[in-house]
């Protein structure tokens, strides 16, 4: 169920049909838009009854969801959400870049590829500190020392950070130095964590699950939501198909489909979604073509010394291409890049 009330209406009277809510052992949520205030409820709410909140002050509208997910929907939100960092946004008319290696490998690694990115005017930085990985062989990341870099270049460089809380054992660490907390495919249907993110203030990246349907995704980040958490960009990152000439299989249908039944920004995330470096550009422009809010990019100074997805990260001499690329494609669909200049060869 949903409760709209006047942008103006008295806050005593918000407050009363919050207790309300309250009172009949559901939830509310309160959230502003630009033309009314919209209280969104969860929990069992198959006993309210529209009657009884259209008579009371301030009441315009009370309106019944029938999607099983409420406050990430269109009807609890019809304008996009856009998520305000100062400096840029996600959502709206801008388009994000998020950039960088697949995991701290080193200090000298992550300082270099962030000092390279922070010349071409890039304001978020991507790196795992911890990394889950199919193959418990495989590297795992530096763990707690991967997020003390990357809190050095946050210092050193004024850059957002981005990068993957792996349980809720490491949640409360990475929630310290993180500008985002990304919740990586593998644990998108992790509900213990999905429920404590959605307790933290830090914006969250929900990536798609290897196989998940469009329902699913916006499920999973309707448990952050319900927390009170309303911070949250979803992202594309391709799924599994029985296609194996790519990685994944980067499903761009996607993205027009959740703006029209989602608030949430999307972006999309060609590095995984292909898994080949030198198709990541052609598929990054087709997905700002289709409306994406922004991009994540793998990039590495040397792939071929990565000790996690090389085959799949773009040079700083690519990535620079890349941006060329998709400035061009941005100007046509309305967007505007993130960054004041781009300090790229012409």
């Amino acid at each position: 169920m949903l409760i709209l009330m006047g942008l103006n209406a008295p806050r005593k009277d918000v407050e009363k049909v919050k207790e309300k809510i309250v009172s009949k052992q559901c939830t509310p949520h309160e959230i502003p838009g630009s033309l009314k205030l919209a209280i969104g409820i969860t929990g069992p709410s198959g006993n309210l009854t529209i009657e009884e909140f259209l008579g009371m002050d301030s009441v315009d509208e009370v309106i019944r969801i029938s999607k099983p997910y409420k406050l990430v929907g269109r009807e609890m939100k019809p304008e996009d959400t856009v998520i305000d960092f100062g400096n840029a946004s996600i959502g709206g008319d801008e388009l994000t870049i998020i950039a960088g290696p697949c995991s701290v490998e080193s200090k000298d690694q992550i300082f270099e590829i962030a000092g390279a990115l922070n010349e071409l005017g890039i304001k978020f930085l991507r790196a795992g500190a911890y990394k889950p990985r199919s193959s418990p062989y495989s590297f795992q990341g530096l763990k707690e020392k991967g997020v003390e870099y990357l809190a050095e270049v946050k210092k050193e460089f004024g850059m957002k950070i981005v990068t993957e809380a792996k349980d809720t054992q490491t949640l409360p660490l990475i929630a310290e130095v993180a500008d985002i907390v990304q919740i990586g495919a593998r644990n998108m249907q992790n509900f213990s964590l999905l429920e404590e993110v959605g307790k933290i203030k830090n914006p969250i990246l929900l990536k798609r699950g290897l196989a998940a349907k469009m329902e699913d995704l916006l499920m999973s980040a309707e448990y952050i939501l319900s927390q009170g958490n309303y911070n949250v960009i979803l992202c594309e990152r391709g799924i599994r198909t029985f296609e194996t000439h790519t990685r994944n299989t980067l499903d761009l249908n996607i993205v027009p489909v959740i703006k029209k039944h989602s608030h949430l920004p999307i972006i999309v995330d060609p590095s995984h979604g292909v898994g080949i470096w030198d198709k990541v550009t052609p598929m990054a422009m087709a997905a700002v073509a289709c409306g994406a809010h922004g991009l994540m990019i793998e990039v590495h100074s040397h792939p071929e010394k990565a000790l996690s997805d090389g085959y799949q990260s773009l040079t700083i001499k690519n990535f620079k291409s890349l941006l060329e690329n998709i400035e061009k494609i941005a100007s046509v669909v309305n967007k505007r890049m993130n960054y004041a200049e781009l300090h790229v060869d012409k």
